[in-house]
């Protein structure tokens, strides 16, 4: 029996050494098809001068079938994937959302790859990408160096960008350049993830702001609510959000678990630890999905081979 796991009336027992190789890099994110299959976007190299990334596809059970995109990608970052098994992956080093299905064929491509865009424009080193239920429009978070959400067309027409902030963590870590972040409501200091609810509120995980912003489906600001770096957002049928947050807001290295709040951002509990055996998080929870049957996988950066499944009991 596997460690128990969670809060509240949600339980969970790990499902350890559930993959049936080991993931060749960084599990950067995860996500399940209607099929239960489960789509791992992977960073397969990260050094400075020869980024690649592939995703790579599993049975429920761990059992791997097969890998596509190993032949474009630079550097996933985030992976969703729709009711429809509509499948979008966000490439944030190549600037662009690539939309496959589920037998590995690419089909469109939003941007340009290895084009950033114009300053408030798609896209530059964009995070995450979802479609609305409603609408049925793309949203999109970007990112490391743009600070803005998009809303666009399924085809990627631009209807509205919202927020500001220039705040760049790469530029200050590497250039020593340090910007004016956005701190105020409605801007962003690296909005890293986003997600839609069912009536089409959009909420943005404003990571270096240690917040969850909420707004409505044009991006006007409604409310937040206080989240340590969240990496990642899941809202699940009970419109119970699951974020994944890496690290807390003072040591990076120490952080490591998953918050449970209600759509109004009343907490629930919060579950999972940092540590070095194979039910913990080994790395930074950075990707977060929950399948069809309630099941909670969780992608790790900063870690070779980090991907844990947690099972609902």
């Amino acid at each position: 029996m596997g460690k128990r796991l969670g809060v509240g009336d949600y339980q969970y027992e790990a499902v350890e050494d559930w993959a049936s190789i080991e993931i060749p890099g960084i599990a950067s994110d995860v996500a399940t098809d209607s099929e239960d299959h489960v789509y791992v976007a992977t960073r397969t190299s990260t050094s400075f001068d020869n980024r690649s990334g592939a995703i790579l596809v599993f049975d429920r059970n761990g059992k791997f079938i097969k890998e596509f995109g190993g032949d474009k990608l630079v550097s996933p970052h985030h992976i969703w994937i729709s009711p429809e098994d509509q499948i979008y992956l966000t490439d944030n080093l190549d600037h662009v959302i690539r939309q496959y299905n589920p037998a590995g064929e690419l089909l469109q491509i939003i941007g340009t790859p290895g084009q950033p865009g114009l300053p408030d424009k798609p896209f530059n080193q964009p995070t995450c990408a979802v479609l609305a239920p409603g609408s049925g429009d793309l949203y999109v978070s970007d990112g490391y160096r743009q600070s803005r959400c998009h809303r666009m067309s399924p085809d990627g027409e631009l209807k509205v960008s919202w927020g500001s902030g220039d705040w760049h963590e790469y530029d200050f870590t590497i250039f020593g350049y340090d910007p004016a972040p956005g701190v105020s409501p409605g801007e962003f200091k690296l909005p890293h993830g986003i997600t839609v609810d069912k009536n089409d509120r959009v909420y943005v995980m404003d990571r270096e702001n240690n917040r969850i912003q909420v707004f409505d489906e044009n991006g006007g600001y409604l409310f937040e609510w206080s989240s340590p770096g969240p990496n990642q957002g899941f809202i699940d049928e009970n419109d119970v959000m699951h974020s994944a947050s890496g690290r807390t807001p003072i040591d990076r290295t120490s952080g490591g678990h998953i918050r449970l709040n209600k759509l109004d951002g009343e907490l629930i509990g919060v579950w999972g630890e940092r540590g070095p055996a194979s039910w913990q998080f080994t790395g930074g929870p950075h990707g977060l999905w929950i399948d069809a049957h309630g099941d909670v996988y969780v992608g790790q950066v900063g870690e070779q081979n980090g991907l844990n499944k947690y099972a609902r009991t």
